[in-house]
C-alpha cells in the first residue's frame, strides 16, 4: 500500500531495540553512538538516532526519543532508556523491565503474569541486534538488558494499560518496528488508493486484514498479487463501504480474535482506544453455543479478547469461533450494502485458522 503522505514512525520495540545495539557498540568502540541501523521484522531495517550515549569498559545506558509519526500515541516523544552491562553469563542475553515499564498482572496477553510487558517480538528484535555486533563477546561473557522509560509511570493510565491489567508503566510493544498512522484521513486516502490500484490492475478480489501480521499470514492461504493486499487497519466499516463503493467482486477479511470479535458486535472503529471488547455480547455467543454456566461466567470476566480465545479453546466451546466469523460476516455485508460476496478468516496467533466463513 502506498503511504507516500504519511509520516511513519518506529515502535517502543524500536526505540528499545536501538537503545540497547547503541549500548553495546558504545562498550566495544568505547566511543558515543549517535545512530544505529535496525533489523526490523520482514527483512526491513531503519536508521534510529541516539538521544543520550553513556558508557565505561563493561556497561553502557543509552536512550532514544520515541517518534510515532503521524499517529496519535500516548508514548510519543517519551525516552526509552537501555541499560546494558557485561556478567560472567557466558552466551546469555537477559532482558528486562525497569522503571516504567508496566507488569503484566492478568491473563490473556500473552506473556507472563507478574513479568514486564515487554512483549516477544521486542524481545526477539533486542536479542538479534545485539547478537548482530557482539561478535567475540558472548563467547566469553553474558549480556543483560534493562529497559526503563522515565515518564512511563504517568504514561501508562493515559493507554488502556490499567483495564487490561499492566500496571505501573506502559509496553514495549510492535510486531513490525513501523508505526503506521491508523488514526488519521490521510490513512482512510490510502485505503481508497490501495482500492483503486488493484481494480485499475483488472483485480477485484481483495483481501483486507487489520494489520501486518494477518496479512502475513494470508498471503500464505490466498494466492494473489501484492496490490490486492489492502491493510484496513481499524477502519473495516470505511474499507467495506469502499469495497461496495467501487464495486469490488469480492474480499477476504482476515485478523486476530481482539479485532474481530468488536467487528462481530458491530463495531465499525475498532481501534482500541475507540472501543472495548464487548465481554457480555462474547458471553451471550458462547451461551448460544450452550456452553456451561461456568464458562460463559469466565467469558464474561475475561480480561481481553485473547483471553477469551482461551478460554473458549479450554472449555472446548464447540462453534464459537465460528460463529464469530458468522457475525463478522453479517455486519460487514450490511457495511458493504449486501452486494459485496465476503469470506471471513479468523487467525489464531501462530497463523493456523480457527474459523473461516462459508465462501
Amino acid at each position: 500500500m502506498s503511504r507516500k503522505n504519511l509520516r511513519t514512525g518506529f515502535t517502543t520495540g524500536t526505540s528499545a531495540t536501538a537503545a540497547s545495539k547503541a549500548a553495546i557498540l558504545s562498550i566495544i568502540k568505547q566511543s558515543r553512538t549517535d545512530k544505529v541501523s535496525v533489523s526490523l521484522p520482514r527483512n526491513k531495517t531503519i536508521i534510529i538516532p541516539i538521544s543520550s550515549c553513556k558508557f565505561q569498559n563493561d556497561s553502557a545506558r543509552c536512550s532514544v526519543i520515541k517518534d510515532g509519526g503521524d499517529d496519535p500515541d500516548v508514548t510519543h516523544g517519551a525516552e526509552i532508556i537501555a541499560d546494558l552491562s557485561l556478567n560472567d553469563s557466558i552466551g546469555m542475553i537477559q532482558i528486562d523491565g525497569g522503571e516504567g515499564v508496566g507488569i503484566v498482572t492478568k491473563p490473556g496477553l500473552g506473556l507472563e503474569i507478574n513479568k514486564p510487558a515487554i512483549n516477544p517480538v521486542p524481545k526477539k528484535m533486542i536479542d538479534e541486534n545485539i547478537k548482530s555486533v557482539a561478535g567475540d563477546i558472548l563467547t566469553q561473557r553474558g549480556i543483560k538488558v534493562i529497559i526503563s522509560v522515565p515518564k512511563g509511570r504517568e504514561l501508562g493510565p493515559k493507554t488502556d494499560n490499567p483495564r487490561i491489567g499492566i500496571m505501573g508503566g506502559i509496553s514495549i510493544l510492535g510486531t513490525s518496528g513501523i508505526v503506521i498512522p491508523f488514526s488519521t484521513a490521510s490513512y482512510a486516502a490510502s485505503i481508497r488508493q490501495n482500492i483503486d490500484v488493484a481494480l485499475a490492475m483488472n483485480d477485484d478480489t481483495l483481501v483486507l486484514s487489520t494489520g501486518g501480521r494477518s496479512e502475513e499470514f494470508a498471503r500464505k492461504i490466498v494466492s494473489l498479487p501484492d496490490h490486492c493486499f489492502v491493510q484496513m487497519g481499524d477502519f473495516s466499516g470505511y474499507t467495506l463501504q469502499q469495497c461496495a463503493k467501487k464495486s469490488v467482486k469480492k474480499a477476504y477479511v482476515v485478523g486476530f480474535i481482539g479485532k474481530l470479535a468488536k467487528m462481530a458486535a458491530g463495531v465499525k472503529q475498532t481501534h482500541v482506544k475507540g472501543s472495548k471488547v464487548d465481554m457480555s455480547f462474547l458471553a451471550e455467543l458462547a451461551t448460544k453455543c450452550n456452553a456451561d454456566a461456568d464458562l460463559v461466567s469466565n467469558i464474561r470476566k475475561a480480561n481481553t479478547a485473547r483471553h477469551v480465545s482461551e478460554i473458549v479453546k479450554e472449555g472446548n466451546i464447540d462453534g464459537f469461533f465460528d460463529m464469530i466469523c458468522k457475525e463478522v460476516h453479517r455486519h460487514m455485508r450490511q457495511h458493504s450494502e449486501g452486494v459485496v460476496p465476503l469470506e471471513i478468516i479468523l487467525f489464531d496467533f501462530d497463523g493456523s485458522i480457527l474459523a473461516r466463513s462459508e465462501k
